[in-house]
């Protein structure tokens, strides 16, 4: 069964039969995840950084286009770091590659939106404020994902929901507004058009997918996590982190706790990149950092992208049938 069409601002565009974007996430943003996700008439997302060079990141985007024929975006993170990667170089792929839609997260350099733009990319970028969302709307952005405190990865430092966010952000803004963190079902999309966004942004909930290309034991472990087993590390260091509740996450947050306080030198290892990368291949739920979402507790099945998708659109339509008969 394909149910309706959602016709918003966002979905038009991203060229998409619903405004349900799959956000870019590290090492979980390839082909076999977004090529599903547009298959089902929602916007997968490649994750630049997730390829370890700008020349793999162009093969991974013909991977995902012999995968699916719909629209897919692109995810490039801009973080402040003593080596970054070659930002630009990645961004030279996504234009040369003919992606037409980039998101974008942390810094947000104008010179960057403005390349993209000239090139006939649509750009939407990602945060946590709405004075960010309003500095990336006065840079030229097409769209803003804004990300409530419920949102797996880094939420910000103001702790302020998304029942807050997100009609703040769409009264404040002109361009469209993306509700981003704690959404996993038509409940949440359908809560998300009502305080005035135009589409919504989801991670956590796309990893407990069948097409998620990780393994099926930390699927499971957020299908029996409830809303309570997250927790927020790096909070002493002022780069706060939603992350799965498990042993590590347990022993960061103590180590912070401890009299004194830590440095970042002393979670490292536990914290590195590539430790959290092999527990999600390997399906070692205490291996490493596996960032989740308060979502989590929504989450109740593992289906495809596809049954997820046109359930949620399904249930969105009920709910926001229910509530208009209300005033009837």
């Amino acid at each position: 069964m394909t149910v309706s069409a959602i016709k918003t601002r966002v979905s038009e565009l991203l060229g998409t039969r619903y405004p349900i974007i799959q956000g870019g996430m590290m090492w979980v943003g390839t082909a076999e995840m977004a090529a599903p996700v547009s298959n089902a008439g929602g916007l997968g997302v490649l994750t630049a950084l997730t390829q370890p060079t700008p020349e793999a990141l162009a093969a991974e985007i013909i991977r995902c286009r012999e995968m699916t024929d719909k629209p897919f975006g692109v995810n490039l993170t801009l973080l402040p770091s003593i080596n970054p990667p070659p930002y630009e170089a990645y961004l030279d792929v996504v234009i040369d590659s003919g992606v037409k839609v980039l998101e974008t997260a942390g810094n947000n350099p104008r010179e960057f939106i403005a390349k993209a733009k000239a090139a006939g990319v649509k750009v939407v970028h990602k945060c946590v404020a709405v004075r960010h969302a309003l500095s990336a709307e006065r840079n030229g952005v097409d769209a803003v994902s804004i990300d409530g405190f419920e949102c797996a990865g880094h939420p910000g430092e103001e702790d302020i929901g998304g029942l807050i966010l997100i009609p703040l952000a769409a009264r404040k803004l002109q361009i469209p507004v993306i509700a981003s963190g704690g959404i996993g079902d038509g409940r949440g999309l359908a809560a998300a058009l009502a305080l005035g966004a135009e589409g919504i942004n989801m991670g956590t909930r796309f990893c407990a997918t069948r097409e998620a290309p990780i393994h099926d034991h930390i699927k499971r472990a957020l299908l029996d996590a409830s809303e309570r087993d997250t927790r927020l590390i790096f909070r002493s260091l002022k780069n706060t982190a939603r992350v799965l509740r498990n042993a590590i996450s347990e022993e960061v947050v103590a180590t912070e706790r401890r009299p004194g306080g830590c440095e970042f030198e002393d979670i490292r290892p536990l914290v590195a990149g590539a430790r959290g990368k092999v527990a999600l291949d390997s399906g070692e739920v205490d291996g490493g950092v596996i960032t989740a979402g308060q979502v989590v507790g929504l989450i109740d099945d593992i289906p495809s992208c596809a049954e997820l998708i046109e359930r949620m659109v399904e249930e969105c339509r009920e709910r926001l049938a229910v509530a208009q008969a209300a005033f009837n």
